[in-house]
This record gives structure tokens, sequence and C-alpha cells, in this order.
């Protein structure tokens, strides 16, 4: 896991709409990358809509807001037109971002282990430095909490 501090790894993903999206693109603003494991499953779809909810407080303080998950730009597409989601959604199916972010870990859910994403966000600061990790995050509360720290 990466950690406070470190210079974030630059990567290019497609995002909902097939452009070609480098975190390096952000470099001059505050940037909350968040990992999520699957579109449309409960728990990411009110972490997605929670930020969609307070997009406009990131938004006012120069803060890019981009989801990353190991779906397809398809399923990001409608994920982002269910939900009216008005931030960067990154398509990583080869888990370039996942993994160089170290969020692809053993998962342990009824008894049995897997491999999957870990609900992680990253604070990245304007010249590309990590300044928080949050693992773990409650999908509620994660926007919110983030803005408060924020402020």
């Amino acid at each position: 896991m990466l950690t406070i501090g470190m210079k974030a790894p630059d990567f290019t993903l497609a995002d909902q709409h097939g452009a070609q999206v480098s975190l390096s693109d952000f470099l001059g603003r505050k940037v909350v990358l968040y990992f999520y494991p699957k579109d449309n499953t409960p728990g990411c779809t009110r972490q997605a809509c929670a930020f969609a909810e307070n997009y406009e407080a990131f938004r006012a303080r120069n803060i890019a807001v981009i989801g990353v998950s190991k779906d397809s730009v398809a399923s990001h597409v409608k994920f982002a037109e269910k939900y009216s989601l008005p931030f960067t959604l990154l398509a990583d199916p080869e888990r370039q971002a996942i993994e160089a972010y170290g969020v692809w870990q053993e998962k342990k859910m009824c008894g049995k282990t897997s491999m999957g994403v870990v609900r992680t966000t990253f604070i990245i600061d304007e010249q590309g430095v990590i300044q928080q990790v949050m693992p773990k995050v409650k999908p509620d509360t994660n926007a919110a909490e983030i803005l408060s720290q924020l402020a």
C-alpha cells in the first residue's frame, strides 16, 4: 500500500466517455482518487451518489473526484447515466492503477477468501504527492469526511 508523502503513481485509463485520462492531467489541483469494487452494487452506488451530492463543494475547492474500478467503459457509462454522476469514472479491467495503488487484496466474505478491490480513497495534492490514505472507507460517509478534512 502506498503511504503519505509518496509520489502518486501516474496512470492512463479510459473514462466513461472512452477518453484517455492520466492522473498527471490533474497536476495543479487536488485529487480525490477513490477505488471501489463494482458498479451498481449497493455500497459502491451509495459511495458514488455521496460524491455526486457533494460534487459542487469539491468543484468549488478546485478538487477533482475520480472513481476507479475494474468495470468496463460500457459499465461506467450506464452507472454514470443511471445515477447522474458528474465526475470521472475510470475503467481499469487490467488492474493497472488498482495494483499500482495496492488496493487489489485478499478479501473475506461469508467465509470465502477471494481477491478483489478494497474500497480505498487517496487524497493527492497539487504536486501529485499522496496527502492522505483512507483504507476500508465507509461508502456513506467517505465524501463528507474528505470535505470536512479539506475545509
